[in-house]
């Protein structure tokens, strides 16, 4: 079983940065797929990006592709995910998830994660 917890959201200027992070708890957090989705207000919950156990296996969304890096540091249970380059578009509350689906075809969809964390906004002003 695990808990995540994500944090570094905020309120940000069209091109600023920022880095989320997802804080597990839990033995078999470095067993699991973690992946970021999205979900802005009126809109369903779109995938941001995942990465698999090792980190060597990783998948961005179309939108995020050149401007996101997703990371993992499994002595520290933790997550990354760093965002340069923002727009207001992705303006969203940002959510990690866990699962056991270690394949790189499986990490877009929401139901192959069996933990959420609470999420983290993410506000991006013009």
């Amino acid at each position: 079983q695990a808990q995540l917890v994500e944090s570094g959201g905020g309120l940000v200027q069209a091109g600023d940065s920022l880095r989320l992070s997802c804080a597990a708890s839990g033995r078999t957090f470095s067993t699991y797929t973690i992946g970021w989705f999205r979900q802005a207000p009126g809109k369903e919950r779109d995938f941001v990006a995942g990465i698999n156990w090792s980190g060597g296996v990783t998948r961005y969304a179309d939108s995020v592709q050149d401007r996101c890096t997703i990371s993992r540091d499994n002595a520290k249970n933790t997550v990354y995910l760093q965002m340069n380059s923002l727009k207001p578009e992705d303006t969203a509350v940002y959510y990690c998830a866990a699962g056991p689906d270690p394949y790189y075809s499986g990490m877009v969809y929401g139901a192959r994660y069996d933990y959420w964390g609470q999420g983290t906004q993410v506000t991006v002003s013009a």
